[in-house]
């Protein structure tokens, strides 16, 4: 290599040198556009996400009810199978399941043909006592003439006295048993003892049926309880009038429910005390559901969030608050735990109280939008949740 060939590479790279420095001194000029600059720009052109009212939920004073959980089966209070009062064929049953009936109907009718005989032999047998019974008083007062007179002896009257008064327990004992006959007669009748639905048919015309053997089985749906087992640290919690609300599976909405029972013992396996829920009268309701019931034990005033709007995946629970279209996380003390009311327009949820960590008025992330990053942009609906009265009276001042 000749020396003007070394030459001219040594200016080649001296210009080059040159044009990178010029670049950095005008990057780090107070108006070129500098890394934070460049990352602000990427975060305002990032998309927000979009949000429903639904998945807002705003921190608030409310009235926070403390609840007791429990569950358990649906019970009509009044049931009844229908028995069969006497040993005879069944000739007809003229209901079936779901059938509606009233109480004292007739329902079902069984084959007395043989109590039928038999009370016409208890009424013979009635009617041959009262006519030995005739014969022995008027031999009775003929004896009492006759010792009047001398002519039969005082035995002889005592005699008659006495087969007097069997004669009269006899018809009475006959009486007695045509009465029994007329009742074997009578119960071959199948009435409903209540009013109700039937809930089970058990037997089928032309079967016979011994005494106490079950036929129908009806159901008063008007009055339905909910037996709950409590747990034995649970029981001294639960009073006799407490309101609750009880969950039915296919019921969009709980029924409301009151405690009206308390049972005095507890169950010798599980130590359990059944405590039975009133429910209020519903026509999707039926003996044997499955329902699962919140006993409210006590209501307080509280700044509350929903239960769903607290985080924990991480060292301290968080909620996620909407700050100036951003999302922020805000770790938060929680306190009791209950149901409140954060929408007039439906029904009481889980909540949590708050004791530290954010203020009132705050709009918070319901669970529904699921992990959002911190710093993320959201647009908020018009509809969101409004602030509480108090809190926005507050915020104006």
């Amino acid at each position: 290599m000749t020396r003007r060939t070394r030459w001219l590479l040594a200016a080649v790279v001296l210009l080059v040198l040159g044009a990178l420095l010029a670049r950095g001194l005008a990057l780090r000029k107070p108006g070129g556009p500098g890394p934070s600059a460049t990352a602000g720009a990427a975060s305002a052109a990032q998309p927000a996400v979009e949000l429903a009212a639904t998945d807002l939920a705003r921190v608030e004073q409310a009235q926070l009810a403390q609840t007791l959980a429990v569950s358990g089966s649906l019970k009509a209070v009044q049931s009844a199978f229908v028995k069969a009062r006497v040993a005879a064929e069944l000739k007809t049953l003229a209901v079936r399941e779901g059938d509606r009936v009233a109480a004292g109907q007739l329902i079902g009718q069984l084959d007395t043909t043989e109590y039928d005989w038999r009370l016409r032999q208890a009424e013979d047998q009635a009617a041959s006592a009262a006519a030995q019974l005739e014969i022995a008083e008027k031999t009775l007062a003929n004896n009492k003439a006759l010792v009047d007179q001398g002519f039969i002896s005082r035995n002889a009257l005592d005699t008659s006295v006495s087969n007097a008064a069997a004669a009269r327990a006899a018809l009475q004992a006959a009486r007695a048993a045509a009465e029994i006959a007329r009742k074997a007669v009578n119960d071959g009748a199948v009435r409903a003892p209540i009013g109700g639905l039937v809930a089970q048919r058990l037997v089928q015309p032309g079967e016979r049926v011994s005494v106490d053997t079950r036929l129908v089985e009806i159901v008063d749906l008007s009055r339905i309880e909910l037996e709950a087992a409590v747990a034995p640290e649970d029981v001294p919690s639960v009073r006799v009038g407490q309101s609750a609300r009880v969950g039915i599976d296919g019921l969009a909405e709980p029924v409301p429910a009151r405690v009206v029972r308390i049972n005095p013992s507890a169950s010798a396996g599980t130590r359990a005390v059944m405590a039975y829920l009133m429910l209020e009268p519903h026509p999707a309701l039926r003996q044997g559901l499955f329902g699962r019931a919140n006993i409210e034990l006590q209501r307080r005033s509280a700044l509350v969030v929903p239960a769903s709007a607290v985080r924990h995946d991480q060292a301290q629970p968080y909620v996620v608050a909407v700050q100036q279209g951003v999302a922020v996380d805000r770790p938060v003390a929680l306190g009791q735990r209950g149901d409140a009311r954060f929408d007039p327009r439906y029904p009481p949820e889980p909540a949590v109280e708050v004791t530290r960590g954010v203020e009132p008025g705050a709009l918070v992330l319901r669970g529904t939008v699921g992990s959002l990053r911190a710093g993320t942009r959201v647009a908020v609906p018009a509809a969101a949740p409004p602030a509480a009265p108090a809190v926005a009276a507050a915020a104006s001042r």
